[in-house]
């Protein structure tokens, strides 16, 4: 079995994973595990992180089927300091339900200028926003971690 390295998400995972700590729906676990729970409420995913060895695990459609870092794993590493994260701007991603938008527009890209107006409408500024996006994509940048199948035994 070889092992498949985890693409850059799309940018709009990033604006996920600020909102899903902002929500409250990040649960760290330990040091390598923690749950997310979707914007829905209806999914828990579950997320492994090992980054000594280079090992992750998500079951979110974009880790599993895609193989990009999904917005739970992203939201794990802004929790555990790995790459930046910024209270004040996850505050105004609260409360975004994101299946929802991606149902509605089909295209990440109208997600997220949708999702910017919403931010820039709840007083953030978007250059900002940008910044800490583009922060976060060379964060992941730096990592190399590769796709498993299933999260370990404890």
């Amino acid at each position: 079995m070889s092992l498949v390295k985890l693409s850059l998400p799309p940018r709009i995972k990033v604006l996920e994973a600020l909102g899903a700590i902002a929500d409250g729906r990040v649960n760290v676990i330990d040091d390598k595990r923690c749950r997310v729970v979707s914007s829905e409420g209806n999914r828990t995913y579950e997320v492994y992180v090992d980054l000594e060895k280079g090992l992750a695990y998500s079951n979110d459609n974009g880790t599993m089927y895609r193989s990009y870092i999904g917005y739970p794993i992203i939201s794990f590493l802004m929790m555990k300091n790995v790459v930046p994260f910024d209270p004040d701007i996850a505050l105004k991603l609260k409360d975004i339900k994101w299946k929802i938008l991606n149902e509605n527009y089909k295209k990440y890209s109208l997600v997220e200028e949708h999702v910017k107006r919403l931010f820039a409408s709840r007083g953030g500024n978007v250059e900002m926003l940008e910044k800490l996006v583009a922060e976060v994509l060379r964060g992941l940048r730096n990592l190399t971690l590769y796709k498993l199948e299933s999260p370990p035994k404890e």
